[in-house]
């Protein structure tokens, strides 16, 4: 990476996720949004008022209840509990570890998704 490169999403790079999923997926697009600062763009917000085939939900702030990202997470942070790290190589490996885990084990984050009160799979139409 370039030293000073942006290392996470811009306001831009969401837009441009959305747009895709919307031509990938031929629909619209329903977007969970918490309250990242990318994520509260007037940039971001003028462009979903600008396209109706974009709906976005802004989650309260502090609802993790809401959020199984937050679940995810903590799942994590405990995997990692009571570890030293010697370097910060070590940490980024121990965290990539811990993810890559939970990815290949649907288990947890369908427990993380059930926890929201939101379903793993899509219901079918009646």
């Amino acid at each position: 990476m370039l030293k000073g490169a942006r290392r996470s999403f811009s306001w831009k790079d969401y837009r441009d996720l959305l747009v895709r999923s919307h031509i990938q997926l031929g629909g619209p697009i329903v977007a969970v949004r918490d309250n990242l600062n990318t994520h509260l763009a007037a940039g971001l917000k003028q462009y979903g008022a600008e396209h109706d085939w974009l709906t976005t939900v802004h989650l309260p702030p502090c609802a993790p209840d809401l959020n199984p990202v937050e679940a995810i997470w903590s799942l994590v942070r405990r995997a990692m509990a009571s570890t030293a790290f010697e370097t910060p190589d070590d940490l980024d490996h121990k965290l990539r570890r811990e993810l890559r885990r939970i990815q290949l084990r649907p288990h947890p984050i369908d427990g993380c998704l059930s926890a929201t009160g939101l379903t793993p799979t899509p219901p079918t139409p009646p």
